[in-house]
């Protein structure tokens, strides 16, 4: 079992966002924006009316404090977050040429931060975290909605909420949907033995917990190095690095933890009395996530629009990496929102940004969002079907100037293109039908062979000129090639680097900007593989299901290596009442419940407690020995054999690089 000392540790939760480098790295030498880029940045600026400060004054209304200290730490002394490092984004600053000016005016008003009030009785915490947390004024307490993705940002916002409106206690939390940043601070708000007997209750929609452990544990390992880039963790927070990701300010970096729901809500129209306050829940899955309610609070006439409508058009496929979502999926729920709760609602709000007020407000945002991913959807299959590729619907995709020009539409978070090849995927898949694609060369193998063909000096002699023609995505196409041809290619990967700076300057998503700048930054200064990046969290580890932990055990498996081995052996943990026959077999890990193998090659018999304690690190096998927490017998030898067939997955693989 000694696979369990390393198999999970990189790979839970990828979205706890790696906690490798809080503090920032130093960036090699970095550029200003060239001429072609500042052109860029202008014409946004000219395309929208950035003079309009409605948002600014809406993200503004109701508050009340900020946190007493900007800078809040674990109890050991890691810092969590430090919102003095935005300080540069400080409203009234005019964008600096690096930064597209419109994600600089969204980030800008993000880092207005601390309590705010809504309407009477609900408050909201906003971007001392990534997601909001929301307090809701219950008969006896606070009804918290979603906890952010620390339970030290969710301490620090039920202290601010106690110490600035009413001390109370909290008697009930709602868990919007199954994304970690809403559901991880769970432990700094509220007391797990008061969940499971039930006096406060935890209600999250149906599935809940399957999705959010299950999303990102399988390809954990890749997810969490693809979120490095996407939320820009390596990079300097300035004008020249990262300036957030568009749907929030800071990721916390603090203490991950998950409770056990005691109440679902499993269908549309399921109303509850939560703490005296009445609430109206409408099931959302496969939009924003795979398990999602919003809901309506008909007492405040208050609409929680959970992570479904934003002030941002958001991903149907996230840069880390995930199952595409249905804008059309996505489209149909914001329209039963209207239906169920539009004649009504006088104040929307949402996981992430700021509330709208008004019912017409209200309305027009969840209509202008809902056709927003319907364009996508039906405009991304109309052009499909009259026979154009992924790559030419995106590039020729324009939005109405009655979607495009509204702020809360734009690309802070997802991207226009990445969403409609991502549309594209979900009904066609990645193939553009033409036979000469149908299986191209591994990346490294082409690229040599274009080298080859073209020759390395005429890349970089071409590639130079396009870079002073601000042609900076085929810089960065042609270079990538010689990068990868020829790895040690020094100017190859600067101008590379050069190149894709450009664009992440010229980004107007904060996370597409995030994955441009970290690729420059490992093409000029390598992968620097740091120490402590650790997503694991106990509370996570623990919840997994035995199946679910063979599952993704079975995915470690080198199956080449395993082709021509059997092994067969029976695991027996007593404590849960379970048995596993776990066989390897034609390079394939499988396991049955409950029907022991006759002829096994040994029984190993464990607690599921001490399989959580090993995966934790908090006991070593060797230990294990000695005190007889795991028992084992027959052949030992065989078994050791078996361990030596598992990959351990290294988190600093490279990305801009072969």
């Amino acid at each position: 079992m000694k696979w369990l000392a390393w198999v999970l540790p990189l790979s839970i939760g990828a979205q706890a966002y790696a906690q490798s480098n809080e503090a920032g790295a130093t960036s090699p030498a970095r550029n200003d924006a060239t001429t072609q880029t500042r052109q860029v940045n202008q014409q946004i600026a000219s395309y929208l009316n950035l003079a309009d400060k409605r948002d600014f004054e809406d993200a503004g209304r109701g508050f009340i404090s900020s946190l007493p200290q900007p800078v809040l730490t674990t109890a050991s002394g890691r810092t969590v977050v430090d919102l003095t490092r935005y300080a540069f984004l400080r409203p009234g600053t005019e964008a600096p040429p690096t930064v597209n000016p419109s994600l600089w005016r969204q980030e800008q008003i993000l880092t207005m931060n601390g309590l705010f009030k809504v309407v009477d009785g609900i408050y909201q915490v906003r971007n001392i975290d990534l997601a909001n947390i929301t307090f809701i004024r219950g008969a006896t307490g606070w009804i918290v909605v979603d906890t952010g993705s620390s339970a030290e940002t969710a301490k620090a916002a039920l202290e601010l909420v106690n110490e600035k409106v009413e001390r109370r206690p909290v008697s009930a939390v709602i868990i919007t949907h199954s994304h970690v940043d809403h559901f991880s601070g769970i432990r700094g708000v509220v007391d797990e033995k008061d969940v499971a007997s039930g006096k406060v209750p935890l209600i999250a929609p149906e599935g809940f917990m399957e999705e959010a452990i299950s999303e990102n544990i399988f390809a954990g390992n890749a997810m969490s190095r693809r979120a490095s880039y996407m939320y820009g963790d390596l990079l300097e927070k300035d004008p020249k690095g990262t300036v957030g990701s568009g749907l929030g300010l800071v990721n916390a970096t603090g203490t991950l933890t998950l409770l056990q729901p005691n109440r679902l809500i499993k269908k549309t129209g399921e109303k509850l009395t939560v703490d005296g306050v009445d609430v109206v829940f409408q099931m959302a899955p496969g939009t924003e996530a795979p398990a999602e309610m919003l809901f309506y609070f008909p007492q405040f006439k208050a609409l929680d629009l959970a992570e479904d409508a934003n002030h941002s058009l958001h991903n149907i496929l996230t840069l880390r990496g995930a199952k595409a979502r249905s804008a059309q999926k996505w489209a149909a729920a914001l329209d039963q929102t209207i239906a169920m709760f539009g004649n009504d609602a006088q104040v929307s709000f949402g996981s992430h940004h700021w509330p709208q007020w008004g019912n017409e407000r209200v309305v027009e945002h969840l209509s202008k969002q809902r056709d927003l991913y319907k364009y996508i959807n039906d405009q991304t299959l109309r052009m499909a079907n009259e026979g154009l590729t992924m790559h030419e619907i995106a590039e020729q995709f324009v939005l109405p100037d009655s979607l495009a020009k509204e702020f809360y539409n734009r690309g802070y978070y997802g991207n226009l293109k990445h969403d409609v090849r991502s549309t594209y995927q979900l009904y066609l898949g990645w193939w553009d039908a033409n036979p000469a694609n149908l299986d191209p060369l591994p990346p490294t193998e082409e690229a040599k062979k274009y080298v080859e063909l073209i020759g390395a000096d005429k890349i970089m002699a071409n590639a130079r000129d396009a870079y002073s023609k601000g042609e900076y995505r085929w810089v960065a196409t042609i270079t990538n090639k010689l990068v990868f041809a020829q790895p040690d290619n020094q100017a190859a990967r600067r101008l590379e680097a050069d190149a894709l700076e450009q664009l992440g300057y010229q980004s107007e998503s904060g996370t597409v900007r995030n994955v441009y700048l970290s690729g420059a930054h490992e093409l000029r200064g390598g992968v620097k593989k740091m120490a402590g990046v650790n997503t694991a969290a106990p509370d996570i580890i623990t919840a997994m299901s035995l199946e679910m932990f063979l599952d993704f055990l079975a995915i470690h498996l080198n199956g080449p290596r395993a082709a021509n081995k059997n092994y067969a052996f029976n695991l027996i943990l007593p404590d849960v009442k379970k048995q596993f026959a776990l066989t390897v077999r034609n390079g394939v890990m499988n396991y049955v419940e409950g029907r022991p193998l006759e002829h096994a090659d040994g029984t190993i018999t464990f607690d599921k407690s001490t399989l959580d304690d090993i995966a934790l690190g908090n006991v070593k096998l060797q230990q294990l020995s000695e005190t007889g927490k795991v028992k084992f017998d027959g052949d030992k030898a065989k078994f050791r054999e078996m361990l030596g067939m598992f990959d351990k997955f290294d988190y600093w693989f490279s990305i801009a690089e072969p």
